[in-house]
């Protein structure tokens, strides 16, 4: 890695250290030291080195260095030559809002909504392999993100459940949500089936999702529920390194609003339900090994989609957070058994 004037690797505080590896990473610069041109120069010329670090760690962190405002995050986005996800490709359910071509508002959900952890798109056959956040804002307070590397936690979990942490690998998950007619910017969940599948027609959106394999419904107020095929609960990112990667977590917990019912959003991708006490194990560990990112104004976070989860503490005050993601990746399973 090339040394760059007035930055170093830095602690911060509830750093975690597992397996011998930081969690996150961080980098900090010393005010004043560097333009944003230097930056996103250095970033450039480091980029295989930085997007390794983040999957070695789970997540690199930048502090203090010149990233202002969404412009600057966004130069810094594309100093790192990875393509870019457009969020209107997607096919996430939480509402965003468009800065630049390359980033968005992380959620609009109201504040008092607390998101669990989850893998970002993991309940689709499309994802992201990074994810990218920025502070425009810092809240008053809360609003930290939670961080967590979920191959530790998986780790774990195969010490503490083996039985269901089997039957997740082996059987996968299938995921149900029911999308608004309209955005419902009072819901985590709340993205239309228009948006979320860039269509405008019944028709063309049950064409759209038939291509994925997903099964649906129409239900009254013209919302759409829809149920994914199989898709994989863990994955293996390098040989011997199995992480958790789904969204367990978030639809069990967290999927509920005045359309969906979370014991009703996920099952075992034969069919099956899930441990309700294996799931609260999985829950708990989550919180257990979190990191609690607490936001400075121009901090940015480079992830690993499938090393880390995420999720948003409740807060107060305006709070700020953009994201933008890259490089889609697809995902199918096939159940064994």
């Amino acid at each position: 890695m090339t040394p760059l004037q007035g930055s170093q690797i830095a602690s911060v505080p509830n750093q975690r250290h597992d397996n011998n590896s930081a969690f996150p990473l961080v980098y900090s610069c010393d005010p004043g030291a560097i333009t944003l041109a230097q930056f996103t120069e250095w970033v450039s010329g480091n980029r295989d080195e930085l997007l390794s670090l983040a999957t070695q760690h789970g997540a690199v962190a930048f502090r203090g260095f010149p990233t202002p405002s969404a412009e600057d995050f966004d130069a810094f986005v594309q100093s790192l030559g990875i393509e870019n996800f457009p969020y209107a490709k997607s096919l996430s359910n939480a509402v965003r809002i468009n800065r630049t071509p390359r980033v968005f508002s992380a959620n609009e959900a109201p504040p008092e909504v607390k998101i669990f952890f989850h893998h970002e798109m993991a309940q689709t056959p499309l994802y992201p392999k990074y994810i990218m956040f920025f502070c425009e804002i810092a809240p008053q307070s809360g609003g930290a993100t939670p961080l967590c590397r979920s191959d530790i936690l998986y780790s774990e979990l195969m010490k503490q459940c083996p039985e269901f942490a089997a039957k997740c690998e082996q059987a996968g998950l299938q995921y149900t949500n029911v999308m608004p007619g309209n955005d419902d910017p009072n819901s985590g969940m709340g993205r239309s089936w228009h948006s979320t599948l860039g269509v405008e027609t019944k028709s063309a959106a049950e064409a759209r999702l038939r291509e994925l394999g997903y099964s649906l419904e129409w239900l009254a107020n013209d919302c759409l529920k829809a149920t994914t095929p199989p898709l994989p609960a863990v994955m293996e990112v390098a040989p011997g390194q199995k992480t958790f990667f789904n969204q367990l977590i978030a639809a069990y917990c967290g999927w509920k609003d005045e359309r969906n019912d979370p014991s009703a959003a996920i099952r075992h991708g034969d069919g099956s339900k899930l441990d309700s006490d294996a799931v609260n194990v999985a829950v708990d560990l989550a919180e257990q090994l979190a990191y609690d990112h607490q936001w400075h104004a121009g901090d940015i976070v480079l992830l690993d989609n499938t090393v880390a989860m995420h999720a948003r503490r409740p807060f107060q005050g305006t709070r700020k957070v953009l994201a933008s993601l890259a490089e889609m990746q697809t995902q199918s399973f096939a159940v064994v058994g």
